[in-house]
This record gives C-alpha cells, sequence and structure tokens, in this order.
C-alpha cells in the first residue's frame, strides 16, 4: 500500500505549468534580428535548435520530483496476522503479607515466598512460544498489572514491578478469579486458563470463590489452583530492636479445600507446593496443556520513500545545469 504522509504539499503540482509557459516564453524571445526574412526561409532548425527547449522540460521535472518528495511518500505495510498454537491464560498472584513468610529455598539461600514465585513464574513466561497471558495481583482486592499478550519482555518487566504490600493485606481470591475471567471473557480460544495461587484463606473482596468458579466455569475456563507453603508454623521475619533481621514463626492457614473445590468446578487441577523444585514441575505440568489456534495482529510499520524522487531530481538539475552551460548555452 502507498500513501503519502503530507498530501497538501502535492498543490504545489499547480504551480508546475505556470512555470513552464513562464520559462518557455522568456527563451522563445529572438536572439538575433534579420533585415529580411528572406534570408533564413530555407533553413531548417538544427537538432540543438530543437533542444533548446529541453532545460526547461528537465528543471518541470526535477521540480515535480522534488515536490513529490516533500509530499513524504510512503510505503504502508498493514497490521499482519500470523496464526499459531497456544493458551490465553491469567496468572493471578497472591501479594499479601502472609507471602513474606520464609519457608523456601532458592539456589542455597533462603527467600520468601513471593520472592520464588516470581522466579518460577519468569522462568515459565519465558518458556512460552505462542500463548497470550495477562496478570493479576491480589490481596484484599485484585487489580490487572498487564492485560493478555504475547510481549513477554514487558510482561516480566510488570512483573518485577509487583509487590507484597503494594495492596492492602487481605486474600480476596474471589475478587482474583472475578478479575481473572473478565480479562479472558472475550477471548475466542480454545483454552482459557487461570493459574491461582495462594497461600492463604480467602479473607477479603464481596465475591465467594465458589459463586467466582462457577461464572469461570460457565464462561469456558478452566482454574488450575496453587497453593504455595507449608500448613502449620512457618518463620516470618521481623526487625528487632537493632535493626537486625530475626523470625518468628507464626502460623499461616491455608484452605485446601477451597482450592481443590474451585480447580474442580472448573476442570483444572490443584497443586500443592511445598518447594522450589516441586513449585517448578507444578508449572512444567501446566505447560502440557491443551493448545488452540491464536491470530497473531502485527503493528503497522511505514518504510520512507522520499528519496526515490529526491535523486532522480537532482540528477534531472544537474543535466539541465550541465546542457545549459554547454550544448544547449544561449548566446545573448
Amino acid at each position: 500500500m502507498f500513501a503519502f504522509r503530507y498530501p497538501a504539499v502535492l498543490l504545489l503540482m499547480l504551480l508546475v505549468p505556470v512555470a513552464v509557459l513562464i520559462l518557455l516564453r522568456k527563451r522563445s524571445e529572438p536572439t538575433f534580428t534579420f533585415s529580411s526574412r528572406e534570408l533564413v526561409e530555407g533553413l531548417k532548425p538544427t537538432m540543438r535548435a530543437r533542444l533548446s527547449r529541453a532545460p526547461v522540460f528537465l528543471r518541470a521535472a526535477a521540480l515535480v520530483l522534488v515536490i513529490l518528495a516533500l509530499a513524504r511518500p510512503q510505503s504502508v505495510l498493514e497490521g499482519t496476522k500470523t496464526i499459531s498454537e497456544g493458551v490465553d491464560m491469567v496468572l493471578a498472584l497472591d501479594t499479601s503479607t502472609s507471602m513474606l513468610a520464609e519457608d523456601f529455598m532458592l539456589k542455597g539461600v533462603r527467600v520468601n515466598r513471593f520472592d520464588l514465585v516470581r522466579e518460577v513464574v519468569k522462568e515459565f513466561i519465558q518458556k512460552r512460544k505462542d500463548d497470550r497471558i495477562g496478570m493479576v495481583a491480589f490481596a484484599a482486592r485484585a487489580y490487572t498489572v498487564c492485560p493478555l499478550t504475547t510481549n513477554y519482555p514487558w510482561l516480566i518487566e510488570n512483573l518485577d514491578r509487583v509487590s507484597v504490600g503494594m495492596i492492602e493485606d487481605g486474600t480476596a481470591i474471589g475478587s482474583a478469579i472475578a478479575s481473572s475471567c473478565n480479562r479472558l471473557r472475550t477471548s475466542k480460544t480454545k483454552s482459557r486458563i487461570v493459574i491461582l495461587l495462594t497461600d492463604g484463606v480467602n479473607n477479603a473482596g464481596t465475591i465467594s470463590p465458589i459463586v467466582a468458579a462457577e461464572a469461570a466455569k460457565a464462561l469456558g475456563i478452566k482454574i488450575y489452583t496453587i497453593c504455595v507453603g507449608r500448613k502449620g508454623l512457618s518463620p516470618y521475619p521481623f526487625r528487632d530492636q537493632y535493626g537486625r533481621k530475626v523470625y518468628q514463626n507464626i502460623p499461616i492457614e491455608i484452605d485446601e479445600e477451597v482450592l481443590k473445590r474451585i480447580a474442580s468446578v472448573t476442570g483444572g487441577r490443584y497443586y500443592l507446593a511445598t518447594d522450589s523444585e516441586t513449585l517448578r514441575k507444578i508449572y512444567d505440568d501446566i505447560n502440557k496443556l491443551e493448545k488452540s489456534t491464536i491470530e497473531h495482529f502485527g503493528y503497522r510499520e511505514y518504510s520512507e520513500l522520499f528519496y526515490y524522487f529526491l535523486i532522480p531530481a537532482l540528477m534531472l538539475l544537474l543535466l539541465e545545469i550541465l546542457l545549459a552551460n554547454t550544448l544547449l548555452m544561449k548566446v545573448p
């Protein structure tokens, strides 16, 4: 597809014929006068005489090409469409303060639950190829971190901005499911899933997790629930009066029954992750989900073409100058 960025510039073309007429009239004035017409009646015009007006038309052609170049011609590449196999999914991540419990090891270093989840989720995203992935973070309420996308670097960049404490504390599992399903509601793909990761009990929000799961089922969305952490006492970091990091074992409740029921209602699966390797295997297992056809639309791009007009214009001007000052030079 071809288009001009500044089509209004093309109106200058109307001035070209006027300029040509003025130049031709100027060159048509006689240079020599003769006392009698009979002296030149039998003379035929030479090739040089026939080409005497060539510089005028060369200059006019160059002017036309310059105007075309100023109008900024562009080759337009329309939004491209490619078809691949993939899954539309939303990652729902718990950011409640209980996720700060440090009962996991990562590369030999004690880490909290959320830091581990973030690293594993990054690895999971980096292994994706054609899946469209969105992200929802939740605590006492849920919000969309980013919509469905195949721009995985941008997705990971948004994941790095998510942190525990950025939302008021609480665990609104029902709200997280509702928000995730809302992102998938208009998706046309066969496989639509929510990967819900939490370590707590639903204690916030106005939507029941089971009611939200029933709504997901009605929309044909499967929910895979992951319970991260161990039951019972977990080491939780605190700062003592000297600013040193100390740990205190605190009880953290996990409602496995609700998570199992959410997965069962929607046709998904429930997982329990008690260490980093188990969590990685869970995401690898989810990676084997059924794929379906997805259409990807690219962006419109432009290729500048002005030099295809400007370079010939300069060549014509150069030729006009050479002819006007050599072979076709006009003697006063």
